[in-house]
């Protein structure tokens, strides 16, 4: 068994919990960020045991990510990989879109991925050696651009220019930083409009929305050996649209 810790941001996600099944072997702690739905996480422990450390934290509010960063930390928790999946998609025409709709995603997606990659990223350059992949979106690659998605696409818009930049200032020092950018996926956290998710199935060439067992193996490949010199992309999961 690996000594390697892995943290997941969004870990009570259905792709955060697919993704930790298929590598839960490969290491030694799996830190699982949740806000407030625990029963996939108990699902997890029940799995695997004390390899699963959930830590709770609401992303919206500053004082509770640092709270959570302070607790790995003061828990001998800091990542070798860090896996970040957060996020709050506002799918509203953007007329009805307000400041405090943007705050919020802001929060809870970017600055948390700030805040985590300040406190983990300087930690495995030390030690020569880290993973970090982040959550992004098919609006990064896709176009035309899906409509009703304001907030949501520019804060990934963000998180890109994250990957790029952290890329290029650590490619030297041993760490590793990219993107995957699925089309929507289908799960039971997956609240937007109908016209929005027919729009989304209409526009792919498999006619579907994807599932989470499409997106979690391309997050699987960018944590393994395989992928120790591939840094600062962003990995397309769309079924070619």
């Amino acid at each position: 068994m690996s000594n390697r810790i892995l943290l997941v941001t969004g870990a009570s996600s259905d792709v955060g919990s697919a993704l930790i099944k298929r590598v839960a072997g490969n290491y030694g702690i799996i830190v699982c960020h949740y806000r407030s739905s625990t029963s996939i996480i108990k699902n997890l422990q029940s799995l695997f045991g004390d390899k699963i450390v959930p830590l709770q934290a609401d992303f919206a509010d500053e004082k509770s990510t640092a709270g959570f960063i302070q607790a790995v930390l003061e828990g001998n928790l800091a990542p070798s990989h860090f896996v970040h999946l957060s996020s709050s998609s506002v799918n509203v025409k953007f007329a009805k879109t307000d400041w405090v709709d943007f705050e919020r995603e802001i929060g809870i997606t970017f600055r948390s991925a700030v805040m985590c990659c300040q406190a983990f990223v300087p930690l495995m350059a030390k030690v020569k050696y880290g993973k970090v992949v982040l959550m992004l979106s098919s609006q990064m690659v896709w176009e035309p651009y899906k409509p009703y998605s304001t907030a949501y696409t520019c804060v990934k818009h963000a998180l890109l220019g994250l990957v790029k930049s952290l890329s290029a200032e650590y490619m030297s020092k041993g760490v590793v930083i990219n993107g995957v950018s699925p089309s929507m996926i289908d799960t039971k956290f997956l609240l937007v409009p109908d016209i929005v998710k027919e729009a989304n199935i209409q526009a792919s060439p498999i006619k579907r929305l994807l599932t989470v067992d499409d997106v979690a193996p391309a997050f699987e490949f960018l944590l393994s050996a395989g992928a120790d010199t591939i840094t600062g992309q962003n990995i397309a999961v769309t079924a070619g649209c």
